[in-house]
């Protein structure tokens, strides 16, 4: 089993994988998920044995850098696939130029997750698209 996650330009991919676990799986409304921002945005996406399976996308705003759209097909979740997501994200943002801060809005389920890669939740709950979600963050050390 070969998997890669890499930055992509093939956006109908990532929209594919976005499409089928947030607008059909979690009915996050079409307008909210695909938004103007993809077109801003460096994305990433997770291919095994030749299969999109994942993607992220990040926007840059120095110092920060969010990570956003962090999303496996659920065939492929609890394979260690949206930590290597992750790790590659966090990667990239440590390569781009005045980014100090990784930051991300942690659907509430999924912040055990992002703990275990080094992020810390800060401010309050909030809802967004009708899922509780609370930001975190990780400082970027450059290499």
């Amino acid at each position: 089993m070969s998997v890669s996650v890499a930055l992509t330009d093939v956006l109908a991919s990532c929209h594919a994988i976005r499409r089928a676990v947030f607008i059909d799986e979690q009915r996050v409304p079409e307008a909210i998920e695909l938004d103007e921002q993809d077109t801003a945005a460096l994305h990433l996406l997770a291919v095994q044995d030749g299969v999109p399976v994942g993607t992220a996308r990040l926007l840059l705003k120095a110092p920060v850098g969010k990570i956003g759209r962090v999303v496996v097909l659920a065939s492929h979740r609890g394979t260690g696939l949206g930590q290597a997501l992750m790790r590659v994200a966090l990667e990239v943002l440590a390569q781009q130029p005045g980014i100090t801060t990784a930051r991300l809005g942690a659907q509430t389920h999924a912040i055990g997750f992002y703990q275990r890669l080094g992020f810390h939740a800060v401010g309050d709950e909030y809802s967004e698209a009708g899922i509780p979600h609370r930001d975190m963050e990780c400082p970027i050390f450059s290499e």
